[in-house]
């Protein structure tokens, strides 16, 4: 995730970037599943902005490290949301990476219209500028990489929802090798010159750079 360029601005900027982005995330699973009648996040404590809560230690570590990671997901009751609504589960699902994409749309803003002066800052102290470019990025890159269609993320659920019950079942059989294929793909695939992750997640990032920089992309 750093490369060969590692500054204490950049850990800085993403050591915050990172905390924010995860509580943010994490807290939106947490809410949303509270509105829909699932008390299960509220009664573990879930239902705060306090880091400590959300962030998972090794998760963090491996983020910083290896540019894969992952929070202290929210636990919820799918029999409690589905009461109330038969897509409870798929709004909970897609509430952290709209959250994530909210973040990215809201730092965007200065940027856009020119709010902050460009500057990188130093290697020592971020700019707000590097600062919030930053943040953009990340939050784009999580929301996305949740998007992708294979458990724990996000993005199984709420494909399962919408996909048509032959393909839902083909879901339901590789769900218990979602994460051996995730470590696959973003560390073994690249080893083999074969980054399927950037394959997915480069074309959508682009646009959505275009989308919110304008003219600064």
């Amino acid at each position: 995730m750093f490369g060969s360029d590692i500054t204490p601005a950049l850990v800085f900027t993403r050591i915050i970037t990172l905390v924010i982005a995860f509580t943010v995330h994490e807290f939106s699973h947490a809410f949303v599943a509270d509105r829909l009648g699932d008390t299960t996040p509220r009664s573990q404590g879930r239902l705060t902005l306090n880091p400590a809560v959300h962030l998972d230690l090794m998760g963090s570590i491996m983020l910083l490290l290896a540019g894969f990671g992952w929070a202290k997901p929210v636990q919820i009751n799918p029999y409690a949301l589905q009461r109330r609504s038969p897509a409870g589960v798929m709004w909970v699902s897609l509430a952290g990476p709209a959250s994530n994409l909210l973040m990215a749309a809201l730092a965007a803003i200065p940027l856009r219209f020119n709010w902050v002066p460009f500057s990188f800052g130093t290697d020592v102290i971020p700019s707000l500028y590097y600062f919030l470019l930053e943040f953009l990025s990340i939050n784009l890159l999580l929301m996305l990489f949740n998007f992708i269609p294979l458990a724990p993320l996000d993005g199984e659920k709420i494909a399962s929802y919408f996909f048509p019950p032959p393909l839902d079942r083909v879901m339901d059989t590789i769900r218990p090798y979602g994460s051996m294929i995730l470590l696959a793909l973003v560390f073994l695939g690249p080893l083999l010159g074969v980054n399927v992750i950037n394959w997915i997640m480069g074309p959508p990032l682009t646009n959505l750079y275009m989308l919110l920089l304008g003219g600064l992309f």
